[in-house]
């Protein structure tokens, strides 16, 4: 779907809770936001979430923001707040290996359903950040920079970039020879240092172009070893 519905418009000024507003008058309740985090990035998982706020105040989250606009403090205090007051929320972990198999569009496609079809709260209509999703069951309307404009988007985005940051977190303790807990998985320069200095490890995507040429002409001997008990 392209537009909204017969009934739903949003002024240019609604702010971040138009979209629900909209929606809700014209009698599509409750609505999903869903968004991503780590398509980009080389190494660490997918990971993509969905979130139904409630009516009214309880849905007001202080500070809600696109999760790329706000600093890592305040993404976990939005992260809490979004747990607390959300009428559901999921998260789907898609690791780097199903990414190269399935490709980063299918893989992020397969995730948004995901994390959908596990909500606890079946959705009326569904908001998606930048493009559509077939296959929901339920109308949907993808929005242009969603996370900046939507505040179930920007929930979403909130919830899945602070588990995805946590994860490469963790990661860095089996893998610190990548600095996973500073670029998160990301192409910087550092990380491809990194990577020509020790190739690949377990957790990156083969199907970037940075890492396999990294990874050419490394034989087994050249792959980093995995902590014992790390993981």
């Amino acid at each position: 779907m392209s537009v909204l519905p017969r009934g739903a418009t949003v002024r240019r000024d609604a702010g971040l809770y138009g979209y629900e507003r909209a929606l809700r008058r014209a009698g599509l309740h409750p609505v999903a936001g869903v968004d991503e985090a780590g398509r980009g990035a080389c190494a660490g998982p997918l990971v993509a979430a969905a979130v139904v706020l409630p009516d009214g105040k309880r849905g007001i989250v202080p500070g809600l923001n696109d999760s790329k606009l706000l600093t890592p403090a305040r993404r976990e205090a939005c992260y809490e707040q979004v747990r607390d007051r959300a009428l559901a929320w999921s998260a789907v972990v898609l690791p780097a290996d199903s990414c190269d198999a399935l490709g980063m569009h299918v893989a992020n496609v397969e995730a948004l359903r995901r994390a959908l079809a596990r909500l606890s709260v079946r959705p009326a209509y569904v908001l998606t950040d930048g493009f559509g999703v077939d296959g929901l069951e339920v109308p949907g309307l993808a929005v242009w920079k969603g996370d900046r404009v939507a505040a179930c988007i920007a929930a979403a985005s909130v919830i899945a970039k602070v588990t995805r940051d946590r994860i490469m977190c963790r990661l860095h303790a089996t893998y610190p020879q990548y600095g996973f807990e500073v670029h998160k998985g990301y192409c910087t320069r550092e990380h491809d240092a990194a990577l020509e200095a020790h190739g690949p490890c377990p957790e990156h995507r083969r199907r970037f172009v940075n890492v396999r040429s990294a990874d050419a002409g490394r034989g087994p001997e050249h792959q980093p070893a995995q902590e014992a008990g790390s993981r």
